[in-house]
């Protein structure tokens, strides 16, 4: 069954071509998808130049062009007297975020976790089956007009009991990202998959704005991937179109941009001045942030070789400056700096585990809070206490810490670019790389798209980092401790033991995630994407 909005004035529309599941026609509405035609009319177009300007721009690092502080917006970055639009009701304070998918039982598990705000997460933390997409968006709309509820398999029940709840930030995909279950047609009568970025933000705000501004909040985003501050640009023009067209006034939707991208990390004043009516703060997405250092660098040589995954801590020389300036940056434009997400959990069933969790993550934390950061985010509810102590200790009672200036950082574009670690590539992490990655991917084939993994917390942005790294390292000709190279053959070794080792259950995925890996990490082209060729793949269901 397909389902066609009705023809907009600016000419044809969307059609879904994803089968219609319980409710979907709840969410799917032809005003929905209207007001979805309508984005895609006028934004659609824009988006590919901008995805063309990423490749341009990698491309040029690529062949030895470091990113730089942009000269033609030298004067953005000069004018000391603009300042963002700030938060908004109910993002006052934000000392700790909790982050996650949006099925419905971790919907009532964030809302009751006890943090300031939750992260509702379309992207990275989801895997984009058809199911997981709508079915997020059913969730959210039930959560915010107090109607969400979920009975498990085994009979337990789930329902929102916090009398507060935490104040909702909806996470849509990236710019790259397509929505193969729907359709859009142009004025020329050419069709291509809808912008997945534009199709979770353009539901979610269609159906829930008004609602979420009667409760004292409001439609708030945070904005994955960008890498430009004409990227940022585009999101703006979106957010005013949309206002307009459900007749709120300008400036009502506040978004928090991911700043994960190297690009972005050169850009950060220009990126809040081009949202500036819009904005609230950034966010520092560390572990798309290190994908994105391999990414762009993965040819360039040695000596941009990273070690270990866990040996990229963020208090090596690049990830500091990074962090550093991004706090500098907000403060000096009124802008909340929300931190990273420490990967470690708590494991209920290993109190060692759990005691070891708690230190590294109020480490991580008591480090941010004294850096400046107004906020962090946490991936377990059993976090909480221990986030918000270290910062409850800096901030006291006030909401936030924005007013404190990091005059004392100077961070140059070196810095940004100082990936001297000077620590070795081991067997062990190489073999933790394919093997979390595998394993991530599996989970991510059965629709699970945050996985807790050794104890750690992993989702699309920590298996780019894995498998990145295992193509960078085969192609930059490096070597083990003890002066094993790391060959293709040797990768395809540890897959194949790996698998071996696997314990299988009836519908694992484990063939096809290793025939995945093997494409991203063994092929000599690299995808930009792990979800791209995944996606179209294996998760693309036909009517």
């Amino acid at each position: 069954m397909t389902i066609t909005a009705p023809e907009t004035r600016l000419g044809p529309a969307i059609t879904v071509t994803g089968p219609m599941h319980d409710r979907f026609d709840e969410v799917l509405t032809p005003e929905a998808l209207a007001f979805l035609a309508e984005l895609h009319h006028r934004f659609a177009s824009r988006r590919h130049d901008r995805l063309a300007d990423r490749m341009r721009r990698r491309f040029e690092i690529g062949n030895g062009h470091d990113p730089a502080f942009r000269e033609d917006t030298a004067h953005i970055r000069e004018d000391a007297d603009w300042r963002v639009a700030g938060a908004g009701p109910g993002l006052e304070d934000r000392r700790v975020e909790i982050t996650g998918p949006t099925d419905p039982k971790m919907t009532i598990n964030a809302l009751n976790s006890g943090a300031r705000v939750w992260l509702a997460d379309q992207e990275d933390a989801t895997s984009p089956t058809w199911q997981n997409v709508i079915g997020g968006q059913l969730s959210l709309r039930d959560a915010i007009r107090g109607e969400l509820s979920f009975t498990s398999p085994d009979g337990k029940e789930y329902r929102v009991t916090a009398e507060r709840t935490p104040t909702i930030v909806m996470r849509p995909r990236g710019w790259h990202l397509p929505e193969k279950h729907a359709e859009f047609t142009d004025r020329t009568g050419r069709s291509m998959s809808a912008s997945g970025s534009l199709f979770d933000f353009g539901l979610y705000f269609f159906h829930n704005a008004q609602a979420l501004i009667d409760s004292g909040r409001g439609p708030y985003f945070y904005l994955p991937k960008i890498e430009s501050s004409e990227e940022a640009r585009l999101w703006d023009e979106v957010f005013s179109f949309s206002e307009e067209y459900i007749g709120i006034p300008h400036g009502t939707i506040r978004a928090t941009v991911l700043i994960e991208t190297l690009p972005a990390a050169f850009e950060m004043d220009e990126i809040l001045y081009e949202l500036r009516d819009h904005c609230a703060g950034l966010n520092a997405g560390r572990w798309d942030y290190i994908f994105s250092i391999i990414k762009n660098y993965r040819g360039r040589g040695a000596r941009f070789v990273l070690p270990d995954r866990s040996e990229v801590t963020m208090t090596v020389p690049f990830m500091r400056a990074y962090t550093e300036l991004l706090v500098q940056t907000c403060h000096k434009r009124g802008a909340y700096a929300i931190g990273g997400m420490s990967a470690f959990i708590p494991n209920r069933r290993d109190p060692e585990v759990t005691a070891q969790a708690l230190q590294k993550v109020s480490a991580d934390k008591k480090r941010e809070a004294g850096d400046g950061f107004d906020g962090t985010w946490v991936a377990h509810p059993d976090l909480i206490p221990a986030a918000q102590a270290e910062f409850d200790a800096v901030l006291g009672d006030r909401p936030n810490q924005v007013d404190r200036q990091r005059d004392d950082v100077h961070v140059t574009a070196d810095d940004l670019l100082n990936l001297h670690i000077g620590r070795p590539i081991t067997a062990k992490g190489v073999r933790d790389n394919v093997s979390v990655a595998i394993r991530y991917i599996e989970a991510w084939l059965r629709g699970l798209g945050a996985v807790a993994i050794d104890n750690l917390m992993e989702d699309a942005a920590t298996a780019e980092i894995s498998r990145s790294q295992v193509w960078q390292w085969i192609h930059q000709s490096q070597t083990l401790e003890d002066g094993t190279p790391i060959t293709a053959e040797y990768i395809e070794g540890l897959i194949v033991q790996m698998l071996a080792e696997t314990w299988r259950t009836e519908g694992n995925r484990f063939d096809d995630a290793a025939d995945v890996f093997r494409e991203l990490a063994l092929r000599p082209e690299f995808p930009a994407f792990l979800t791209l060729p995944a996606y179209s793949r294996f998760l693309v269901e036909a009517d």
